[in-house]
């Protein structure tokens, strides 16, 4: 219907509009229009609504930029006390100096703060799937020969877990996908993860991140000369540094005689202990080592997020901060632990040592996770899993099954492009297979305020 104008003897008459694409002159010439406060609305409402989109991608940049800088910052700041307080000296390949370590550590921070603050604005606009495609690219901001294959393989499987849940609760997919609604399917992954994480660790460490193999040398507690020799027999290699592992067992006070005929490695990994009294030794090192890992893990967030609740009831948030802290160091310290224990019992059962045993013996490891709460299974699940899909493929890489002509340079642009197009295709669409947690983050960097209850976990309630 066309907009007309009601006259005092009933009539209409036209204003002019176009109709059928032209203007109607005969209404022009007899009489101009005044425009009503009625027609001057739907143009401030629309300015009104463009600003409003304006304002939320700003303030969703700013709050990725907040959110990218903060962390990698807290990282690089942690990482420069470290360096101050370091009593040996550095490295001597280590040539780079404080003022150098410093302003590298500016970088990076800016770096990571323009890719999440990009690419929160990007998405704050257009949530969708096209939307997290094209935010994806916003990952070379943190520079152009920056590999991040394990975030871009991290964020794939996030998008993977949604995705499931898309699966589980639809009609169409729901018998396919009810296998991954497994009650331990964490602790499940986290053995396969095992497999390949501790087979590298001990076969082909230069597969895994530099970062992650510092901290697989430092909490596996064995010296290099000793996984040299594991990796050797492992191999079916002759013995290359026996002398080596002895002249290191006599640095610790330890003097022993490794025969270089041997089957099994365990005089290599634990000198003149038994396997069982080696397990328990291992056990109290490892969780001295782990408690300065987790003790940040818990009581920094306590600190911040529950700071107001800390003046009224100090004694429960810190009490459950020391507790989550003393169980997360055992099922490291087990974890560790549990390691040599299961490649050690496979060895002695079968009176050899290869490359699938040690692969067979790194499998139960996992088993450890179920020390942990059952919340942070699969957030740790994951991160393992990541890891060792990263490893897995570095290693059939160097063995020739991937051909370097299929070897795309930046292949953690596009699948972490992939993996943000489905999670903000969910975020859209699928809001309820987020936990709460992490919408209400979501929610808070994009500007949405989320409705009352819509979560699973809340409905329920």
């Amino acid at each position: 219907m066309l907009p007309s104008a009601a006259g005092t003897d009933g009539s209409h008459r036209y204003f002019p509009e176009k109709i059928n694409g032209f203007h109607n002159d005969e209404d022009a010439s007899s009489e101009k229009p005044v425009p009503s406060a009625a027609q001057s609305i739907p143009r401030v409402t629309v300015d009104a609504v463009s600003q409003e989109k304006l304002r939320r991608v700003v303030v969703a940049s700013a709050k990725g930029f907040s959110i990218g800088a903060g962390l990698k910052g807290g990282l690089a700041l942690f990482a420069i006390l470290a360096r101050f307080t370091r009593k040996k000296p550095p490295r001597k390949e280590v040539v780079k100096t404080d003022g150098e370590a410093i302003v590298a550590a500016l970088k990076e921070t800016l770096r990571y703060g323009l890719f999440l603050g990009t690419f929160a604005g990007t998405t704050a606009r257009w949530r969708a799937l096209l939307a997290g495609a094209v935010a994806g690219p916003s990952m070379l901001l943190t520079g152009l020969e920056t590999q991040h294959t394990s975030l871009a393989i991290y964020i794939l499987m996030r998008a993977a877990i949604l995705a499931s849940r898309c699966g589980i609760k639809s009609k169409r997919f729901g018998r396919i996908c009810k296998p991954l609604t497994w009650k331990h399917g964490d602790i499940f992954l986290m053995c396969l993860s095992s497999s390949q994480i501790l087979s590298a660790y001990i076969l082909k460490q230069e597969s895994l991140p530099a970062s992650y193999k510092s901290f697989l040398n430092k909490h596996g507690g064995k010296d290099a000369v000793i996984l040299q020799g594991v990796k050797d027999i492992a191999s079916g290699k002759p013995f290359t540094n026996l002398d080596a592992i002895e002249k290191y067992y006599k640095t610790i006070g330890v003097d022993v005689k490794l025969n270089p005929n041997m089957k099994v490695p365990c005089s290599i990994v634990h000198g003149n202990q038994s396997c069982s009294g080696h397990i328990f030794s291992f056990l109290l090192q490892a969780y001295k080592r782990a408690l300065p890992v987790y003790l940040p893990v818990y009581l920094i967030p306590a600190l911040i997020v529950h700071r107001k609740g800390l003046l009224k009831r100090p004694s429960m948030i810190l009490a459950k901060g020391l507790i989550g802290t003393a169980r997360s160091s055992l099922f490291l310290s087990v974890y560790c632990a549990s390691a040599w224990m299961w490649t050690c019992f496979l060895f002695r059962i079968f009176k050899r040592c290869n490359i699938p045993m040690v692969a067979m013996g790194t499998f139960p490891t996992g088993l450890a996770l179920a020390i942990e709460k059952k919340s942070r299974r699969i957030e740790i699940s994951l991160y393992c899993f990541a890891r060792a899909i990263e490893s897995f493929f570095t290693c059939i890489a160097d063995a020739g099954y991937l051909p370097q002509s299929r070897k795309i340079k930046r292949a953690d642009v596009i699948v972490f492009s992939l993996s943000t197009a489905i999670i903000m295709h969910c975020y859209a669409q699928e809001r309820e297979v987020f936990r709460s947690k992490y919408l209400n983050v979501l929610d808070w960097v994009f500007g949405v305020p989320p409705p009352p209850c819509e979560t699973p976990r809340c409905k329920d309630r």
